[in-house]
């Protein structure tokens, strides 16, 4: 029978293990695509239907919010009935918001869709959740954080790629009030597509499909548990809030950045919207490899099995993210932004990486109740960072609170330090 795999062939998809691997991170790439495809072409779609900037941080709150409670749900989803079927369903109910945002006509309906948009950000669990699954523990780290990484990437591309297409629409002789509309419809239909080639490409686990499995009375791992009973599993394990709040830290205060980049180097640098895009998308980019590399230094940290390295080099990662989020609040000028942008950056997506390093190890039984809970927890600091700025008015000083709540929190990765008889267990399963 097949097992998880213990090495990661990047450039194969005979096995199913990597054709999985492959699939899922495009088809987040995809959803992180059209999950941001809005925010760098924010400065046009404010001039047309008059923003204030109050309604700017409801549209950035909005477009994270319903995202806590669709990550609670996926990844419980995930252990019910499989990460092939949830990642299928998410894709196309999710194309729907995506495209219905060409036709916003008032800000109200706007506001409506990209609430709804923010359902692709649960994509991630699935994600995490299907490379658990497949790999292994000497590489799972990896496996889970280059998946992530290079699907955030899709979030940097999408703030690079929109405005361009946008002018593209324009050169054809659209006006801009059309173009940005067309340049949105994309992403949906790019969902649309991706379900058809997922359901018919991959599987739940190396065995197979979970209902084939569960009717064959085979035992699954991650999948033992469905729906309410996998959350409350993961609920009741507080190693999950410990680090549903260090994921808040690291990935809430991505998302953050996603949405306020490229407004913020137009309004306080005077860039224009394809500068702006390109810088904001450059922090986005890091994630083809920062995420990654997080994922990889946290699986030779804990090589010898012991998996509080896991957690000691994840409460370094966040005091560097702290230290490096103060600069980017105090840089002088674009270019000393930029230069701190992706210092931080580099941090905060390794952080990501580092976290997701640790959580197949939390609680196999409840794999995906404690996927979707601290990947929540991400979006939880998104919206807590969106209300911060809304109620300072101003972008520096809520980049510096966000800087030190960020070093503060680092704390709970210590927190969140294994017993000995995990430890012991953890190394008898890497040997």
């Amino acid at each position: 029978m097949a097992s998880k795999a213990t090495s990661i062939k990047l450039f194969s998809i005979s096995t199913p293990q990597m054709r999985a691997f492959h699939l899922t991170w495009m088809a987040f790439f995809v959803c992180f695509f059209a999950w941001f495809a809005c925010a760098p072409l924010m400065p046009v779609i404010k001039g047309e239907f008059g923003l204030t900037p109050g309604q700017i941080a409801n549209i950035n709150i909005a477009a994270v919010a319903v995202t806590i409670l669709v990550r609670l749900i996926v990844g419980p989803l995930c252990d019910h009935f499989g990460p092939r079927k949830a990642y299928t369903g998410l894709l196309l109910l999710g194309s729907i918001p995506v495209i219905g945002v060409a036709f916003a006509q008032s800000y109200e309906s706007f506001l409506f869709f990209r609430l709804a948009i923010g359902a692709a950000g649960a994509s991630f669990v699935i994600t995490q959740y299907h490379t658990s699954v497949m790999f292994g523990p000497k590489v799972v780290g990896t496996a889970n954080a280059a998946a992530a990484g290079w699907g955030n990437a899709g979030g940097g591309v999408a703030q690079a790629l929109m405005p361009l297409l946008m002018t593209a629409m324009i050169m054809l002789g659209v006006s801009e009030g059309f173009g940005w509309r067309a340049a949105l419809i994309v992403p949906g239909v790019l969902m649309i597509v991706m379900a058809f080639v997922y359901y018919r490409y991959t599987q739940d686990c190396p065995q197979g499909n979970f209902s084939e499995l569960r009717a064959a009375g085979i035992a699954i791992e991650g999948g033992k548990k469905g729906g309410w009973d996998s959350f409350k599993l993961a609920a009741a394990n507080y190693r999950v809030w410990l680090l549903f709040i260090t994921y808040g830290a690291c990935f809430g205060i991505e998302i953050f950045i996603h949405n306020i980049a490229a407004i913020y180097y137009v309004d306080h640098f005077n860039l224009t919207l394809a500068q702006a895009g390109m810088a904001a998308g450059s922090f986005g980019l890091l994630a083809l490899f920062a995420r990654a590399l997080g994922g990889w230094v946290s699986d030779k940290a804990a090589a010898g099995g012991n998996l509080n390295h896991r957690v000691t080099l994840l409460f370094a990662l966040m005091l560097g993210e702290g230290a490096g989020l103060l600069m980017f609040a105090h840089a002088g000028n674009a270019m000393l932004a930029i230069a701190a942008m992706l210092v931080f950056g580099l941090f905060t997506h390794m952080a990501c990486g580092a976290t997701y390093a640790v959580v197949p190890f939390v609680d196999k039984r409840a794999l995906g109740g404690v996927a979707g809970i601290i990947g929540a927890g991400g979006n939880v600091g998104a919206v807590a960072a969106g209300f911060l700025m809304k109620g300072t008015g101003d972008v520096q000083q809520t980049l510096s609170i966000l800087g030190v709540l960020v070093a503060i929190s680092a704390l709970c990765a210590l927190a969140a330090r294994f017993s000995a008889d995990t430890v012991e267990q953890s190394a008898i399963a890497t040997a």
